[in-house]
């Protein structure tokens, strides 16, 4: 049979068709073939380290929850080139770049199965290196024990034990991975606790320079808080929703308490707080419009969930067992607070609101609004005395700015502007100076020295030109302001608080913060509590 040349060209062009298209089917089936192979691969390559369910184990969860401030391009690089300084090694050699980009698909994928982090799994995670009592009850050194500084290094996940005096190392210990929120002490300085990403949570003692206890109590905890009695110890999840009460002697579980508000809606922990003049924890709540209080007062009054007509008529029936919940209910959901010197009061931003809810723990509602632009950090706010009156500053992660707030009126008294939006703000009751950083803009590499006289920016500072400073912390006298040089090759930069003069340079492992015990422990106004 003859063909025409039209025809002829037609069927070239429909066999060049179907070629084509059984070479993207072949390259689908292929990448189809590698996504699949995902979960084999994890298990070959990965579940040793991270657990076979990905709640992790000698290395990190690998679930969405605790890889939101890993982007994916950074997460395929980890896989490729490994991690310096950590059991995390480099997989190029072994994986394809499809199948490290399968990985990475398959880790930031929720599971199949909802994870669950009960009473049984945190119990059994438990393990105790030293029992209560059985390690020399004073410190095993000559230094100051209140003028020591924790000093966190999320470079290699390492710890560091500074004289406060000499500004020496005493000690440095591998911590677990991703330590978040500033440790917490004992009321006597001895004893200081850390919290992890993932969920861990570990006692170590400063008074002998070892870690005594672990425990695991979700898998993506935000904080914890120490009771000022020194009895309790509490975490906040964001997985599962819960809140975790520890026995601060040896991290046994006291009480899981599911987060949920009246309706059911379940939340995550933001953060949780010891208050201690009210002898309760407080606790700030993701997606509901709640603020939580849990007394640890056993003297406190019963606290009783909605109205009660008649509290001598015996017809309400109080909350039962320890840490009730006692429910603030709100106009907006806040997840930044910071608490006046008493804790009558917390100030609370709403994300992108414009406004600070003022909260009176007393009586239980909102008694004020606060003129708050962009997005104010409260958690890392300070206080002092400017002119007969107390104030409170604060940092903003969006704009160039510190506000300044009159705490009696709750009216905004100054917009101090800075080189960049800020995360952290930090003083001495024995300064007249409180320092800035600009992490969150181009002048990232900068400090400045705000005068808390004049409320005028009196000197900027660049520890290391390009890299980014931030995180100022006193030791106890106020003499020495620590800053920090975020970097894998950083520092820690003592300068003369008084001069503002650059004295010594410490490296660190991109050391985030630096915690001061006294200060700590005192509750001191030029610091986040």
């Amino acid at each position: 049979m003859s063909v025409s040349a039209s025809q002829g060209a037609s069927g070239w062009s429909g066999a060049l068709a179907i070629a084509l298209l059984a070479v993207a089917l072949a390259g689908n089936a292929a990448a189809q073939a590698v996504a699949t192979d995902a979960g084999t691969l994890y298990a070959a390559h990965c579940a040793v380290c991270h657990g076979a369910d990905r709640f992790g184990g000698t290395g990190p969860a690998l679930l969405p929850e605790n890889l939101e401030r890993l982007r994916r391009p950074a997460a395929a690089d980890t896989i490729a080139k490994g991690r310096i300084a950590t059991q995390m090694p480099a997989f190029a050699d072994k994986l394809t770049k499809a199948e490290v980009d399968a990985l990475v698909a398959f880790v930031y994928t929720p599971p199949g199965s909802k994870p669950v982090w009960g009473a049984a799994q945190i119990a059994a995670s438990r393990i105790v290196v030293h029992r209560d009592g059985s390690l020399p009850d004073k410190p095993q050194y000559a230094a100051d024990p209140l003028n020591l500084f924790v000093v966190v290094e999320s470079g290699d996940h390492h710890a560091s034990i500074l004289d406060g005096d000499k500004l020496e190392r005493l000690a440095r210990f591998p911590t677990r991975y991703a330590l978040h929120g500033g440790p917490k002490f004992t009321p006597d300085g001895r004893y200081v606790f850390f919290a992890s990403r993932d969920g861990w949570v570990a006692k170590y003692d400063l008074w002998n320079l070892v870690t005594v206890a672990e425990v695991r109590v979700g898998l993506n905890t935000r904080n914890l808080a120490v009771s000022a009695d020194g009895k309790w110890v509490i975490a906040g999840n964001y997985l599962p929703h819960t809140l975790v009460v520890l026995d601060a002697r040896d991290l046994s579980l006291v009480k899981l308490i599911p987060v949920a508000d009246k309706a059911g809606k379940s939340s995550r922990v933001s953060a949780v707080y010891d208050a201690a003049p009210r002898r309760s924890f407080v606790v700030a709540l993701k997606d509901v419009p709640e603020v939580w209080e849990l007394t640890y007062d056993p003297n406190a009054a019963p606290v009783y969930e909605g109205y009660v007509h008649d509290y001598r008529s015996g017809e309400a029936v109080a909350e039962r067992g320890a840490f009730p919940v006692r429910r603030i209910v709100l106009d907006d959901v806040l997840d930044d607070f910071f608490f006046d010197a008493k804790y009558d009061h917390l100030i609370g931003a709403a994300r992108e609101a414009g406004k600070g809810q003022v909260v009176n723990l007393n009586v239980r509602r909102k008694i004020a609004t606060v003129d708050l632009p962009g997005l104010p950090h409260l958690g890392s706010g300070i206080t002092w005395d400017w002119q007969g009156r107390s104030v409170l500053a604060t940092t903003n992660l969006k704009d160039a700015v510190v506000s300044v707030i009159d705490m009696k009126e709750w009216r905004l008294l100054a917009a101090i502007p800075t080189a960049g939006p800020g995360f952290f703000l930090r003083s001495h009751e024995a300064t007249p100076y409180a320092w800035v950083d600009a992490m969150n803009g181009p002048a990232k590499d900068t400090l400045q020295v705000i005068d808390k006289r004049t409320l005028q920016v009196a000197k900027s500072l660049v520890p290391a030109p390009g890299k980014t400073a931030a995180h100022i912390e006193f030791d106890r006298y106020g003499k020495y302001a620590l800053a920090s040089v975020w970097d894998i090759d950083g520092a820690i930069v003592v300068y003369d608080a008084a001069t503002l003069v650059e004295i010594k340079r410490l490296p660190a492992k991109r050391p985030v913060g630096k915690y001061n015990v006294w200060n700590k422990v005192t509750r001191s106004a030029g610091t986040s509590h």
